[in-house]
């Protein structure tokens, strides 16, 4: 809202008269009553994403506010934040507010309204809005500019309640702060009370994450049913979710948030919470095992199974590891795969905060995953998408590294982990492997350690979010275990055991693999399609790949970036296409738009699947050396092929 909006409101809740004339107003504000008439629209929109509270309007009389006094402390506590200098304002900061604001809109608004609101110029908006074309875009949302109008975004509201509840991905963590920031404390804590009852009186059991999304979820439901924004469910869909049995658990609990929120839902946005729910991942195999036989749960079980089976035979051929030994690896396989089935069917995405960390830090087991779901896809009416190739991911380097650990007595310790059963099992992999005195009992969910610790002894906890007001000795790390982390857990308990390294180094490798006829230094190129055809055009005209190779590493880029940090990306094509293993390497004058980084090395790897050892040994250090800022400057200055190979 704009400075005169604000005071409107302030004189809506402060005047002692019972109702304001908008002609007195205008007086007051020297401006037309058209004006004051289309900030009242304004208030009243505001108003219902803060409060209950609603602007009323009597002809003859003048308009008032119909309020109770939670709602006039509420609105109250909403301009006091409101006002907070606008100068301190971060461009992320504006940035997700303005998508907030256009995704939650019913009516267009202008730049220039936008550009008030913010304290800036229209042309820094402008720039906003082009950096959300192209993220709505993925969402299959526009940004529609009418002249003389203002901006609206046109879509689905599948699409604005799931671009919504993503606004993370535009700033990070702080993007579901934000979304939280949006409403009261009570409300925040009731629908966080009746989601927990839900899960109890479910026998669900979802990770911390799974609950959280919940939540925003739920609380974007509240909003957008206020603001008559209802959510589109096929007949067919809503047939499918009525015979499961959350569903009737979700029309009690949205007939109690009718209650508490003064508010109808229509029955789609029941369906569409149910298959929330359904898709929501989950820590215990509870639900799954106790599906009756006949049930659509137990043939989702079966379905479930079958793929991990799958996968896991798909996932073995391709990197000559036997996953069908662990029988961890089937568990949890099975009970996300669950989860994401249902999440697909319904349409509904998933986010991976970690998604960019772990291409990182596991690209070679990323890039597995990704060729094992493209071919898992087929008979299906929806691709795998790379956040969940991604935690499948760990799934799979969680069991590669439980496959080369041995077995042997530990110390007791239980980790605390919210992203769910597959980050969970590979930091537990990680601590096992890197600390063998360790023994990792647990994992738990933060809502359950108390309890846990009332009943288990353990040395210590590992955790993944700060722990309050427990007596067992604790340490907070990522879910990742990035390499610092390990000096900081010797630290905690006094010891490490150091692994050996291997002693190639990424400069090696790729030398016995390329050529100067196939390095090319500071390149001028406009988009990394281009980059990638060239380089696949080199390795071919060389006879080292087939024609096709160029088409299919397009294809490969498609489905995921290629990206893995540092500036680096490592685009490839199909294997079979392979005639002789080369390596193609190009640096750019100036950084590419990569999708999700900026890229200046490109390794055009042309390895071929008799070469898998090698091929993870590269991917490995390609990792590291995405770590080592110094040796891609010295790349990137080269002049000449030898002098770039020679900076290796």
């Amino acid at each position: 809202m704009n400075n005169r909006q604000k005071e409107i409101i302030h004189m809506l809740l402060n005047d002692t008269r019972p109702h304001l004339v908008v002609r007195d107003i205008a007086l007051h504000f020297n401006c037309s009553e058209k004006t004051i008439r289309n900030d009242l629209d304004e208030i009243n929109r505001d108003l219902a994403q803060v409060s209950n509270a609603r602007l009323v309007r009597k002809p003859g009389f003048g308009v008032t506010l119909d309020m109770t006094e939670q709602d006039k402390s509420e609105i109250a506590a909403w301009l006091l934040q409101s006002t907070k200098s606008k100068e301190q304002e971060t461009g992320e900061e504006r940035l997700i507010a303005v998508a907030y604001q256009l995704l939650m809109e019913t009516k267009p608004i202008t730049i220039q309204e936008l550009a008030d609101k913010h304290y800036t110029s229209k042309s820094v908006i402008k720039k906003d809005l082009d950096s959300l074309r192209e993220w709505l875009d993925k969402r299959d949302l526009s940004v529609v500019s009418k002249q003389k109008v203002g901006v609206l975004i046109e879509g689905k509201e599948r699409d604005k309640r799931s671009a919504l509840s993503k606004l993370s991905q535009l700033t990070g963590e702080a993007g579901q702060a934000f979304i939280k920031d949006r409403f009261a404390a009570h409300e925040l804590d009731i629908v966080t009370r009746e989601l927990k009852q839900l899960e109890l009186d479910a026998q669900l059991a979802f990770t911390d994450e799974a609950l959280d999304n919940l939540l925003i979820h739920t609380l974007l439901m509240i909003r957008r049913t206020k603001l008559k924004q209802p959510i589109k469910f096929s007949e067919q869909e809503k047939i499918i979710v009525r015979e499961k049995p959350e569903f009737r658990r979700i029309e009690v609990f949205i007939r109690k948030l009718e209650r508490l929120f003064a508010v109808r839902f229509p029955e789609n946005e029941a369906a569409y919470l149910t298959a929330h729910i359904l898709g929501g991942k989950i820590r215990s195999r509870a639900r799954i095992e106790t599906a009756e036989p006949g049930t659509d749960t137990a043939a989702e079980t079966a379905e479930a199974r079958g793929l991990a089976e799958t996968l896991i035979r798909k996932m073995s051929a391709l990197t000559w590891v036997d996953f069908g030994k662990d029988e961890v690896l089937m568990e949890g396989l099975r009970i996300h795969l669950y989860s994401t089935l249902n999440r697909l069917s319904y349409g509904l995405t998933v986010s991976n905060p970690m998604l960019q960390d772990i291409k990182k830090m596991y690209p070679y087991m990323f890039d597995m995953v990704i060729s094992a779901t493209k071919e898992l896809s087929v008979g299906y009416p929806f691709a795998i998408p790379e956040e969940e190739a991604a935690y499948l991911t760990l799934h799979f380097q969680a069991a590669v590294e439980r496959l080369s650990q041995p077995a042997e007595e530990m110390k007791t310790v239980v980790t605390v982990c919210h992203m769910g059963v597959g980050m969970s099992q590979i930091l537990r992999s990680k601590l096992e492997r890197k600390f063998p005195e360790l023994q990792v009992l647990d994992s738990v969910r933060k809502a359950d350690l108390v309890g846990y610790l009332a009943n288990h002894t353990v040395d210590f906890i590992i955790s993944t979010i700060p722990l309050e007001h427990v007596n067992t000795p604790s340490i907070t790390v990522s879910p990742l275990l990035e390499a610092g982390e390990v000096q900081k857990i010797t630290d905690f308990i006094g010891k490490l055991d150091h692994g050996s390294g291997h002693t190639d180094h990424a400069g090696s490798i790729i030398s016995s693999y390329t050529q100067p006829s196939l390095v090319f230094p500071r390149l001028a190129i406009n988009h990394r399609f281009e980059l990638i055809e060239l380089l696949a055009n080199r390795l071919a005209e060389q006879g080292f790949v087939e024609q096709d190779y160029a088409h299919q590493a397009l294809l490969r880029e498609r489905l995921s970036s290629t990206t893995i940090g540092g500036g680096i990306a490592i685009p490839h094509g199909d294997p079979k296409l392979i005639r002789t293993s080369r390596i193609a390497v190009a640096t750019l004058e100036e950084p590419l738009d990569w999708q999700e980084e900026k890229v200046s090395i490109v390794f055009m790897l042309a390895l071929a699947p008799q070469e898998q050892e090698m091929m993870k040994k590269l991917f490995q250090r390609l990792s590291l050396l995405s770590e080592q800022p110094s040796t891609i400057e010295r790349m990137v200055r080269a002049e000449t092929p030898e002098e770039l190979l020679g900076s290796l």
